[in-house]
This record gives C-alpha cells, sequence and structure tokens, in this order.
C-alpha cells in the first residue's frame, strides 16, 4: 500500500518561487500559463501488513507534524490500494 502527500502554501502565503516560474514559462513562449503555486510531494510506501484502520490518521499526524509547516502550508493525503 502507498500514499500520496500533497503540501502547498496556504492561498493567502505570496508564492514567489511560483511567480518565477510563471515568468520564465511566460518568456518561454506559453503565454497561456497565468499563475504557478508550487509545493512539494512526497510518496510513502507502507509497510507489508499494515492495517487499514488506522493508517488514514497516522498518515494526518505525520503530515501535519513532520512533512508541512501548518503556519504556512496545508496538505492532502491519499491512500492508494
Amino acid at each position: 500500500m502507498k500514499a500520496h502527500v500533497y503540501v502547498t502554501l496556504k492561498k493567502t502565503v505570496l508564492d514567489p518561487q511560483g511567480a518565477t516560474i510563471a515568468r520564465a514559462l511566460n518568456g518561454l513562449g506559453h503565454p497561456e500559463v497565468a499563475a504557478v503555486r508550487q509545493g512539494k510531494f512526497f510518496e510513502i510506501e507502507l509497510a507489508p501488513g499494515t492495517l487499514e484502520t488506522n493508517i488514514a490518521a497516522t498518515l494526518d499526524q505525520i503530515a501535519a507534524d513532520v512533512l508541512s509547516n501548518p503556519v504556512i502550508e496545508e496538505y492532502r493525503v491519499e491512500i492508494l490500494p
């Protein structure tokens, strides 16, 4: 079983790296790109035999405590079969 965790800046937080990427894409001939928000992606492989009953809460705690900064970032956890 695997899980994906997506961490992005909150909408209220400025994203200078995303703005730089958007400008670069426009300069490379992609005027259709209006804005970019960058983030982090984590793929977590769970140990064989891991029980699915508590894994959602465990992954939520990992994302909140370790993978993201709750002051400026939000996250989303997807559990894959």
